[in-house]
Parts: C-alpha cells; sequence; structure tokens
C-alpha cells in the first residue's frame, strides 16, 4: 500500500506543475491578443517599442508569479520546489525565446527584453512559492509566528 502513495504524489506533481503552466500561458497569449487587438503591440511584422516590451515584462513576470503560487498551492507536498522548478522551465523558455530571436531581426526587439526575462524567472518563481509558503506558517498569540 506504500507503493501507491509516491505515484500519487507524483501524479499530483505533475499535475500541479501542468495546471500552474496551463494559467500561466494562457494569461500570457490571452494578453498578448488583447494588446495585439488593441493596436498597442504592432502587428507581428513589426517591432514592438521599449514601452510595449517594458509592458509586456511586467505582466509576464505577474503572471509568473501567478504560476509558481499555483504550482506550489497545489503541490502535493515541497511547495517550494514545485514553484522552483516552474522558475526553471521559464528560464529553459525564455532561453531557448533568446536564442532563437537572438539575432532574428528588429521585429524581436532589443536584446534586452529577451535577457530580463531570463533574469527575472527565478526571482518571480521564488516570489509566488513565497507567497504561498508565508501564509501557511505556524503563528500563535504567544509570538511564535517564525516557529516552523
Amino acid at each position: 500500500m506504500t507503493s501507491a502513495q509516491p505515484q500519487r504524489n507524483t501524479g499530483r506533481s505533475v499535475g500541479a506543475i501542468v495546471a500552474a503552466l496551463v494559467v500561466g500561458l494562457a494569461l500570457t497569449l490571452g494578453t498578448d491578443a488583447i494588446l495585439h487587438a488593441t493596436g498597442f503591440f504592432p502587428s507581428d511584422d513589426q517591432a514592438a517599442s521599449s514601452g510595449a516590451l517594458a509592458v509586456a515584462t511586467f505582466y509576464r513576470v505577474i503572471y509568473s508569479v501567478l504560476g509558481s503560487y499555483i504550482g506550489a498551492r497545489l503541490a502535493p507536498n515541497r511547495p517550494m520546489w514545485h514553484a522552483m522548478f516552474l522558475g526553471w522551465l521559464n528560464v529553459a523558455a525564455s532561453l531557448a525565446g533568446a536564442v532563437l530571436t537572438w539575432n532574428a531581426g528588429p521585429k524581436y526587439g532589443p536584446h534586452w527584453y529577451p535577457v530580463s526575462l531570463i533574469v527575472l524567472a527565478l526571482p518571480a518563481a521564488w516570489i509566488g512559492g513565497k507567497l504561498y509558503t508565508s501564509g501557511h506558517r505556524a503563528w500563535s498569540a504567544t509570538g511564535e509566528f517564525f516557529a516552523r
């Protein structure tokens, strides 16, 4: 009976990671589509302004924090590990995007944009994980907030 527990936890871990990825990806693609439809982002064959890319960086980081929070929240155990695993997946995806678009032309924007996504991926994941785990610390009226 103990052998079923690790498999169940593995399935829940995978589910937590997949759910977090789906939420983050859906929010990012949805926001991108809205900003393209409203004209805030130019068409795909034109370069986005630095201001538009700064906005994109901001909401991508916010969505990464949210995704890591969801991954930690749904994790069967080790919530911070799940959040940071999502952060490393984000680093890998951002790095792949940077490599594929680095010298592909001005329509992919300046180099600071993909670099910022790589650099901010792990801090965003850590914040998401911390937002979840900090709400689950032991607390008592005697002031033992950090006792755990």
